[in-house]
């Protein structure tokens, strides 16, 4: 058994502490990140009725979880209930008078965007708890109006036009999301899938994780935690798992237990993509094998959480590919098809289950109103708005949509991930799981739409030429004028600030540049 350690330095951070207030600021906030107290592991256990659902999850022999950012369902999937045939009953966009918004500036409705990359942070919606609790008024009629006075508080700010309030109620179809578009013909939609806060980023995040938040709907910058995370107990249960990104792992943002050793746990998803300034060390190192490599070796681990690039230069390319506004969406379509095709390829493949989903909705419109969430904490009993999530999979039935044995749609959050690696992994001799809280607990887990295996056959290649030849776009500009074809540096998201904040914090404190 694997036993989770304190990141303190013991008898020297002692003395460091009592050292603390002689000491610059920088060394200040230093020791504070190394002698964070780590959480204790929870000790309980919970009963779970062991039926058909959970003997079938226990065919599944890899987990892998790609947690994307700030899109709602109706803004990436809703298209598919207006367009095309489907034989399952998806609940998308309408022409109906509940999916109609009122601003100052007027009436607004669903529509086709003319374009998959928004123009700067003012197109950002807002998302931290109290725009999200207007923007759920009235039956969620409250976006556009919102975004509106989103807007116009960040021009006062920084300057520049106010955006049409209505961009909250674009979306995107096949001919935008071509990747989106093949899973969701071939394996499938999740159409209530919520976040499981209606709030931002890292409170959805940490439930995800953790099963809970820390006592707020919103960030704090820099974001760093400290809650138990699911891991420890694959950990306790000597289950193999690994964390992928290109930037320190979010792990390590949450789990001060992971913060910043176990490095066997943490690798990059493509090592081909780094910087001079990661990749020369790492190979000077040996640093471990990427995701890609392991996918390609037959060396997944049971559990894999996949990180997308939160970080954006916008030099000669996009390094951004989480989808995260005003990022073009095509980057987190390469993304998506880069993890599939390399599942898809690997021999793990029929006793794979990819689970492709977002963290919070990102201040974009969707016309489901969140019901209430079981919870230990009574500031968290509403679950947050519905996003994007799809579950691919040889073992879910092809152009399908979650449904119960009745029917009935299955109602998913983010602890629902937790729910599921438990059962497939911690499941004990007596039906018990470990305690996570009572979301957790309470949660559906994705054995309850498995069926029996399926031989797969679709042809993707068309996506890869798709993908390939939004990429050559970019590599032009360096034949071309690059003050034209490559986007100009720009401001930071609110996101993306606290994500450099918390990663310059963690180097600062110890965590090698060749570690993720």
């Amino acid at each position: 058994m694997t036993e989770i350690s304190d990141t303190g330095t013991g008898r020297i951070g002692w003395l460091l502490h009592l050292l603390r207030p002689l000491l610059p600021p920088k060394i200040r906030r230093d020791i504070d990140l190394l002698n964070t107290p780590v959480p204790p592991t929870p000790t309980g256990r919970v009963s779970v009725e062991t039926d058909e659902a959970v003997e079938r999850l226990q065919q599944i022999d890899h987990i892998v979880v790609l947690m994307l950012e700030n899109r709602s369902f109706d803004h990436m999937l809703g298209y598919l209930s207006l367009e095309g045939e489907r034989d399952d009953d998806i609940d998308g966009l309408s022409d109906k008078f509940d999916q109609i918004n009122r601003s100052k500036s007027g009436r607004h409705e669903p529509h086709l965007l003319d374009r998959t990359r928004f123009s700067t942070e003012v197109e950002d919606p807002g998302h931290d708890g109290e725009d999200v609790r207007d923007q759920l008024a009235h039956n969620n009629t409250g976006f556009a109006a919102n975004f509106e006075e989103h807007a116009a508080a960040y021009v006062a700010k920084h300057g520049g036009p106010i955006p049409d309030p209505g961009l909250v109620l674009g979306y995107y179809n096949a001919a935008d999301l071509p990747v989106y578009d093949f899973l969701a013909e071939h394996f499938m939609v999740c159409d209530r899938w919520f976040s499981s806060v209606p709030g931002a980023t890292w409170p959805n995040r940490l439930y995800a994780v953790a099963g809970r938040a820390e006592g707020s709907h919103d960030d704090i910058n820099p974001p760093l935690y400290s809650l138990p995370s699911f891991p420890r107990f694959l950990d306790q249960a000597e289950v193999d798992w690994r964390w992928y990104s290109t930037d320190p792992a979010s792990l390590r943002m949450i789990d001060p237990a992971y913060r910043l050793g176990h490095h066997e746990r943490f690798s990059f998803f493509d090592k081909r993509k780094l910087t001079a300034r990661e990749r020369i060390p790492g190979a000077f190192l040996e640093e471990g094998p990427s995701f890609l490599d392991d996918a390609a070796n037959d060396e997944l681990p049971k559990v894999s959480w996949i990180d997308p690039h939160f970080k954006d230069a916008h030099m000669l390319g996009p390094n951004s590919n989480d989808d995260h506004p005003p990022e073009d969406v095509t980057a987190g379509q390469d993304l998506v098809l880069t993890t599939y095709h390399a599942l898809r390829r690997s021999k793990a493949w029929s006793k794979t289950l990819l689970l492709i989903t977002y963290d919070e909705h990102g201040g974009f419109f969707d016309h489901v109103p969140p019901p209430p969430a079981p919870d230990d904490d009574p500031k968290f009993d509403r679950y947050g708005v519905r996003v994007p999530a799809m579950i691919v999979s040889p073992m879910v039935p092809r152009r399908s949509t979650a449904r119960d044995s009745e029917g009935e749609r299955i109602l998913f959050d983010h602890t629902s991930i937790i729910k599921t690696i438990l059962l497939r992994h911690c499941l004990d001799g007596e039906g018990r799981i470990p305690d996570m809280g009572k979301r957790v607990n309470q949660a559906n887990h994705l054995g309850q739409v498995l069926s029996e295996p399926r031989v797969e056959t679709a042809d993707h290649s068309h996506l890869g030429a798709r993908m390939a030849e939004w990429r050559s776009e970019w590599a032009a500009a360096r034949f071309a004028d690059p003050r034209k074809k490559a986007w100009r540096p720009q401001r930071l998201t609110e996101l993306q600030d606290g994500f450099v904040r918390a990663a310059r914090r963690l180097r600062e404190a110890g965590l090698p540049d060749r570690h993720p």
